[in-house]
């Protein structure tokens, strides 16, 4: 059950803390980075014999097994995956950054060039759960961007296939290949390349704790998004909240992961104790209702506070990944948080909206990290390259101070670079 504290109970710190052994993966991932550099496509044939029990012909997903996947998917399940697609495209088209140039001055153009990273390579986990979201909020960021190329990397079933609503997300995101791998092999082999999987420039995409450090291993070689850590759920609720609707959304996080954490802080202890017996009540219609049952007992908390000035402060403290304002006006409040994933505003708006439908991006920084980073965005994959231009009038205007400036930094090589050429003939 559900533990119900009142605020100073519990450490802000500790909010969303997890109990759960410690899992030592540093060596075995390393080996396995170190294994798929030296025999490529040979190890990661091993690698999906070894942890998927399938046996591969071929790495790539092939064109008929995609249009078959496609064919065999609901036609209602294919017109929501436009439709969201859709979603997803118009919010994320808002983010486009143009190149800028700058001439106020004569003889001189600056400027900086937004360019897209070549190749993108999405992680997309097949293990407890499919989930063809993460194709749409990974893939159609990486497009809009303007990628050459964006892949796809997850694992196979036993029979040796990918998961048929994964192939018909990719197609409707317009994902250029999609390979039969997972795991941290699946991360090496974007990292590194293989005879048959191309070297990316940037990876992302959620995965278990062996992808997550294999991300952190590759991290130089490449670019990565984060090192994402289990999902997590901030409700902030007053006293008018309907508290079967706090129970569900709390649930609907506690069920991705054991280690997921599902908090509610409320301003209302009547409010805590519906909640708490809503989840018991609500608990067992979830098929995944044993991993929901582990995270709500171990790391699921109800806290009440004295106000909900005082729910947002420790909400803007511990940076939750999703955070939801189960209030009047949510509007009014939302300049005040700082720190948060994603926020989902009013009663009307549970965060699996978030997760499917509605645009914004559903890939976000995890374990407080969102007091210093942002949700996967088009920005995830662009780079940015700087240029300056100047006539040599241009530059003699300003070389005596840039020599002045070099040569007060002692680096006499640079303060001669700018003044000589205004000391030779043209």
């Amino acid at each position: 059950m559900i533990k119900i504290l009142k605020y100073g109970e519990v450490e802000n710190s500790d909010i969303f803390s997890r109990n759960a052994p410690e899992i030592k993966v540093e060596a075995i991932v390393s080996d396995i980075i170190e294994n798929v550099r030296k025999n490529g496509d040979k190890a990661l044939f091993e690698y999906c014999e070894k942890f998927d029990n399938a046996r591969l012909s071929s790495l790539l997903v092939s064109k008929e097994e995609i249009d078959e996947a496609v064919k065999s998917v609901e036609p209602k399940f294919m017109d929501i995956l436009n439709r969201a697609a859709e979603n997803i495209k118009k919010f994320h088209e808002r983010q486009v950054r143009n190149s800028f140039v700058i001439n106020d001055e004569s003889g001189i153009v600056i400027g900086q060039k937004v360019i897209p990273v070549d190749r993108a390579g999405l992680y997309v986990p097949g293990g407890t759960a499919a989930y063809p979201s993460t194709v749409l909020m990974d893939a159609i960021p990486a497009k809009i961007a303007g990628c050459k190329e964006v892949v796809i990397v997850t694992p196979p079933g036993k029979d040796g296939k990918v998961n048929p609503v994964i192939l018909a997300a990719a197609f409707v995101a317009g994902v250029d290949r999609i390979f039969k791998v997972g795991g941290a092999q699946a991360i090496a082999a974007l990292a590194y390349g293989t005879e048959t999987i191309p070297k990316v420039d940037k990876i992302v995409g959620p995965g278990n704790a062996f992808v997550a450090e294999a991300k952190k291993q590759v991290y130089g070689q490449v670019s990565i998004d984060m090192i994402a850590g289990p999902s997590e759920i901030l409700i902030v609720a007053d006293e008018k909240s309907e508290a079967k609707y706090v129970a569900a959304d709390l649930l609907s996080q506690a069920e991705h992961d054991k280690m997921a954490s599902a908090v509610l802080i409320t301003n209302s202890f009547e409010l805590a104790k519906n909640v708490q017996t809503e989840i018991e009540k609500q608990l067992p219609a979830l098929i995944r209702e044993d991993i929901a049952r582990a995270s709500i007992d171990d790391n699921g908390k109800i806290i009440v506070a004295d106000n909900i000035k005082k729910a947002i402060d420790i909400a803007n403290e511990i940076a939750p990944e999703h955070l939801e304002l189960c209030v009047d006006e949510p509007f009014s409040y939302l300049d005040s948080i700082r720190h948060a994933g994603s926020v989902f505003m009013g009663r009307n708006c549970p965060e699996a909206l978030g997760d499917y439908f509605a645009g914004p991006n559903h890939t976000l920084p995890t374990s407080g990290t969102a007091k210093f980073s942002s949700p996967l965005s088009v920005d995830d994959f662009v780079k940015k390259t700087q240029f300056t231009y100047y006539t040599r009038d241009a530059l003699k205007k300003v070389a005596s101070d840039i020599a002045y400036f070099a040569t007060l930094e002692g680096l006499t090589g640079h303060a001669k670079s700018a003044v000589i050429r205004t000391e030779t003939a043209e």
